[in-house]
């Protein structure tokens, strides 16, 4: 279970960082980071981030922890490991950014997270229900997620794209596909969110 966050009372407490070092996967590496910006400029989505992992990086070594934890920059990580790969001080930025937005869900931070927060809830419903993804039921979770109006003005902009992939094949239509022994997983996924729980 993480611990508890700091309660700055002011927007700049280095107690965070601290908690950053012992909460966080790789968090104890971060004070290996020299702001080179090698992550940063690696990074094939940073345009889509708020802030770079460099300057998330040095937010959190400031203190920052209001702007850290509402960032959008763990959510819009795609796992590429380039950052990781080319660190010249070997830090975890992926790992790191990954147990951020963890920490994030887990606070109650993700909630003011964009788009891949929303996609990931409808992902995972379809996961857990059916025991795969239907792309139909995913998509039409994560396009009314932003309400009637929107939902329906995405699916049909989408509309012919989603006739090619039934004419071809790539897209049944009818009830979604579900697999055997569903109860099976339901036991798997109550025993992971036990340990869980649990903080094992």
């Amino acid at each position: 279970m993480t611990a508890p966050l700091p309660d700055p009372g002011k927007a700049y407490d280095l107690a965070f960082a601290s908690w950053v070092y012992d909460n966080v996967n790789g968090g104890d590496k971060l004070a290996l980071c020299m702001q080179c910006g090698v992550c940063s400029g690696s990074c094939p989505i940073g345009v889509e981030m708020d802030h770079g992992p460099r300057k998330l990086f040095m937010m959190i070594r400031a203190g920052m922890q209001e702007a850290v934890l509402t960032s959008n920059t763990p959510a819009n990580c795609t796992s590429c490991y380039r950052c990781v790969v080319r660190c010249p001080r070997s830090v975890p930025v992926t790992y790191i950014l990954q147990d951020l937005l963890a920490k994030q869900v887990e606070l109650g931070y993700a909630a003011k997270q964009g788009d891949n927060a929303r996609f990931s809830r409808s992902f995972w419903w379809s996961a857990r229900t059916f025991g795969r993804t239907d792309e139909r039921l995913v998509t039409a979770l994560y396009y009314f997620s932003f309400g009637l109006k929107e939902g329906y003005k995405r699916a049909m902009d989408n509309l012919k794209i989603a006739v090619a992939f039934v004419r071809k094949g790539r897209m049944h239509i009818g009830l979604p596909h579900r697999i055997k022994r569903g109860a099976e997983l339901r036991k798997i996924l109550a025993k992971a969110a036990e340990i869980e729980k649990r903080g094992e």
